[in-house]
């Protein structure tokens, strides 16, 4: 199929596109990748009158780490976190999860902001960002800035909060706790297919042994990416054991709300959340102060 007939603009500034959004609105959508809107323009399932390609706005692109933290400009490429060596050392979730993008063609031209507005509940960038704690940065012509935690960026299936006229600019991730111990665990019937399931952990310990600021989001398993707030609840201020992170798995799967498609039924994708928790649980534990299990 070939997409409907549409106009096509390529601004180099972040003014010059904020300009065009002000006065196309919901007509307009924003190209980036493309690895998305590509084949959602070819089946008809979008037709924007107008196309902005923000592809040569070079200030979207790029990292950026300080004190303050990392900060993913939204053009970046997945695959140039994929081959920096400092990601794994500043922001170790990122270098666990973006292998399991799509394929690395797809990582070449994806970029994290796409998919971020994109907001697939399946995919790993919502997830990622809800459970590190980021804020997105999104410019309007007419509002100017704004930051938006990631928990309350993304309202369902692919949508978000984003207005019209407002542009995705960057992701600001706050430093990795010391010693923090990460995971991440999908399964997806073929490589490079969007998640039946996933889970991603993060843990720290304090001088006792005693869990502190768990974090668990379930992904691939409801309408957004999920925080288990109650298993998060269980494991603050515990030992660390198989039966706790059983128990907290457990509750994990029991905050979800997952639905029946042609892929997995729901009951199904509750039963993988509860055993990618578990298992997630485990290795971020191990993790945890420098240990390696590769």
């Amino acid at each position: 199929m070939k997409p409907a007939p549409f106009a096509w603009c390529a601004p180099t500034t972040i003014d010059e596109a904020l300009d065009l959004l002000a006065r196309h609105g919901e007509a307009a959508k924003i190209l980036a990748g493309g690895q998305t809107l590509g084949p959602l323009l070819n089946m008809r399932l979008a037709s924007p009158s107008i196309l902005i390609d923000i592809n040569g706005i070079t200030e979207l692109a790029g990292l950026k780490a300080d004190a303050a933290g990392l900060t993913i400009g939204a053009l970046t490429r997945q695959s140039r976190l994929e081959d920096d060596p400092e990601i794994a050392a500043l922001q170790p979730l990122i270098a666990l999860a973006v292998p399991h993008i799509a394929h690395r063609t797809i990582r070449n031209r994806g970029t994290v902001g796409g998919s971020l507005a994109h907001a697939d509940p399946a995919a790993e960038w919502p997830a990622l960002v809800t459970l590190l704690g980021a804020q997105l940065l999104a410019r309007s012509k007419v509002r100017g800035m704004r930051l938006i935690d990631a928990e309350a960026f993304f309202i369902t299936h692919l949508t978000t909060v984003l207005a019209p006229d407002e542009l995705l600019c960057e992701v600001r991730l706050p430093p990795s706790p010391p010693g923090a111990g990460y995971a991440m665990l999908e399964f997806a019937r073929r490589h490079g297919d969007f998640a039946l399931a996933g889970a991603m952990v993060r843990l720290t310990a304090d001088s006792r042994g005693r869990l502190g600021d768990p974090r668990l989001v379930l992904f691939g398993t409801g309408r957004r990416a999920t925080r288990a707030r109650r298993a998060e609840a269980m494991l603050a201020g515990a030992v660390p054991s198989p039966d706790l992170y059983a128990a907290a798995a457990a509750t994990a799967a029991s905050e979800i709300d997952p639905y029946d498609d042609l892929h997995a039924s729901a009951e199904y994708r509750r039963h993988l959340a509860e055993v990618l928790a578990g298992r997630a649980l485990e290795q971020a534990s191990f993790r945890m102060n420098g240990n390696c299990d590769d």
